[in-house]
């Protein structure tokens, strides 16, 4: 398993995108717009490419195929080691956002950041 800092935004929307249950490659691109409100975009093969390094790294396995239309879809779940390989990623970036705003509110530009007005 690699380190955490070796993770993109990216692999941790695709692992946030599985925790609710096992999805399909496309499934996977349309859940992580919408938790990302459209900010991160995957295409096909960044995502067949990450699946495959974190299904190598027993973040993830392969839940089932099936067959729609005449194409193979295949489902992917996240492991216990995934989910906790996530929970820890979540605490750190909640840490680091953490310390960001607190730092922002010493310098008294919290309120101009989060849309209050004046200046940083």
């Amino acid at each position: 398993m690699s380190s955490s800092s070796n993770r993109t935004e990216q692999t941790f929307q695709i692992l946030t995108a599985l925790v609710d249950g096992p999805l399909h490659g496309y499934g996977i691109i349309q859940e992580v717009a919408r938790l990302s409100d459209g900010r991160t975009s995957l295409r096909v093969g960044t995502l067949y490419g990450a699946l495959d390094r974190l299904s190598g790294e027993g973040l993830l396995v392969l839940d089932r195929e099936e067959t729609v239309s005449g194409r193979l879809r295949r489902y992917y779940r996240l492991t216990d080691i995934g989910a906790q390989v996530l929970a820890d990623e979540a605490e750190r970036l909640a840490q680091q956002a953490s310390v960001a705003l607190e730092r922002l509110k010493k310098r008294g530009a919290l309120r101009a950041v989060l849309g209050g007005g004046g200046t940083v």
